[in-house]
This record gives C-alpha cells, structure tokens and sequence, in this order.
C-alpha cells in the first residue's frame, strides 16, 4: 500500500528561506490530514536538459537533501531522475504520476512554479486539476527579504560576489560544503595548523576567491573554528584545481576518510599570493585570529 503523502513541489538549490515555507506549510497539513510530508526534487537540473544550460548548483545533491532533512525537518525526499524522457511528460501526467506513483493526496507548490512539457503547467493550472481529481492544493506566495522576492539566483550571484553574510541570510542558514575527506597537501606540520582539502563537486558552485571564517562539523559533532581558503593556492600550488582548504584552530588527529560539513559565515579578505611559506603562515594566524574573533 502506497504511503500517502502531502508533497512540496520544486527543485529547492540551496533551500532557502522561500522553500522553508513550502516545507512548514507542508508539515502543518501532514499534522493536520496525517499524511507523510515529502519534498521532490531532481538528480540534474531541468534547465541542464531542456537547455543545454549549465545551471551552477548553490548545494550538491547530498547537501541539498541533508538541509531538507535536518534544517527544514522533512524526512522524507523523494529524488526524481530528470532526463529527455522527463521533458515529454504533460504537466497533467506529472500530477496523476505523483498521486499513482507516491502516493499524493495533498501538494504544495510556490506561486511561480512550472512543470511539464515546456513548463506549460503553472500554479493556477495546478490547483484547477487538484480540485478535479479531489486533491488538496496550497499555493504560497513568493517570500520576499527587505522587498526583493528569494530565489536561487540572487543567491548565487551573492555568493559569487563573496557577500556571504547576504547570502546566508536569504538562505536562512550558513552555506555549506560537505564530503569525505580523502587527501591533503601535508601543510599542516609546516603551517601549525591542520589542514583538510575539499573539491568542489561537478556542477556545484564556487563562491569568491578568497578566504572565510567557518564552522567545520566533523560527522555532524561539535564544531571547530575554521579558516577556509577557496581558490587554487598560488602560495604553494600551479594545479589550477580550485579547492576548499581549511586550516582547523584547536584541533589534533587525522580526518582521511570521515566527513566533514563546512559552514561559510564571514569573508575575511582576497585570496593572495606570498612571497613564501613563513609569509604565508603569518597571514594564516592573523586570519585565524579573526575567525576567532568573529565567532566569539
């Protein structure tokens, strides 16, 4: 038998301040009705497929789903495969696969969204075939900040500008970065500090250059204070790869292997090359002197 499910409908990069609407509407009916709360989403972004249109990511899919669980308390995340076969659906058939499919007695969908071929199904159409086929349907509206509507774009393009403190907030959390560890560049004994390197994953986005004050959750326990560099390491390095190195304050031990969520909170300043090692080393402990200070 089919669990039934009241589902919030949409693609949620970056799970922000408008899409935890959805969800708590969502949550509330569940409570309400019984139902299951649940949240689609797709492993590729539509715009990738329809498009050809290189859509950078705000969060991995990984990360996407581990804010819907433990930031907007949403169990239950359900992962659609989106390719060509996807786009030929009618936005009709989409809403009669949710209910055959998984169970649907109740959607929840923002007042701008689109499904179906060539987007042709919208909020109003949404709701006129919910009452049809005797589903309950709630539109939300468009959650504004300071007057401008939330959405992924903007964003993005903040956290491009390294305006990470704006970001956030449009966010409703700290932007994050997770994976397992699995090298490093063996600094930390000449730096002082240990170090953990992250790749960005295909398709996720880099924000500016530059380096951060963050938060590092090793297997979601207590978090250390951390430093962040993103960028290529001009000091120490000509790969051109753009990691994420993190220099941990107040931390011994070896993290190969275990996973690590970092929190971006606060831009410190432009990634910069030195002159050498001790140069650098002396930036690195006025940087962490600063994330010290901005979490204190």
């Amino acid at each position: 038998m089919l669990k039934q499910r009241v589902i919030a409908l949409g693609f949620f990069d970056g799970v922000h301040l408008g899409h935890f609407a959805l969800m708590k509407r969502a949550r509330e009916i569940g409570e309400k009705k019984a139902l299951i709360p649940s949240v689609t989403t797709f492993d590729i972004h539509p715009q990738f497929i329809l498009h050809s249109k290189e859509v950078e990511l705000i969060n991995s899919p990984e990360d996407r789903a581990w804010l819907i669980h433990s930031v907007c308390v949403i169990d239950d995340t359900l992962i659609l495969h989106f390719d060509k076969k996807t786009t030929q659906i009618t936005w009709d058939d989409f809403i009669i696969h949710l209910v055959e499919e998984f169970g649907a007695r109740y959607l929840v969908a923002g007042e701008d969204y689109k499904f179906g071929n060539n987007g042709e199904g919208n909020s109003i159409l949404l709701a006129q075939k919910c009452a049809q086929m005797g589903l309950g349907c709630d539109i939300v509206a468009k959650v504004k900040y300071d007057r401008v509507p939330i959405s992924s774009t903007l964003i993005r393009e903040l956290l491009k500008a390294g305006d990470i403190k704006h970001a956030n907030e449009l966010l409703g959390h700290p932007h994050i970065l997770s994976d397992i560890v699995r090298y490093g560049f063996h600094l930390g004994s000449k730096l002082g500090t240990p170090t953990i390197n992250m790749l960005f994953g295909e398709g996720v986005l880099v924000p500016a250059h530059g380096v951060y004050a963050t938060r590092v959750y090793i297997e979601n326990k207590e978090p250390y204070t951390g430093v962040t560099n993103v960028g290529a390491r001009p000091t120490v390095g000509n790969s051109g790869k753009i990691t994420a190195e993190t220099h941990l304050l107040n931390f011994r031990g070896n993290l190969y292997g275990r996973r690590v969520r970092i929190e971006f909170h606060d831009y410190i300043r432009p990634e910069k090359k030195f002159t050498g090692l001790d140069e650098l080393k002396a930036q690195i402990q006025k940087d962490c002197a600063l994330a010290e200070q901005y979490f204190s």
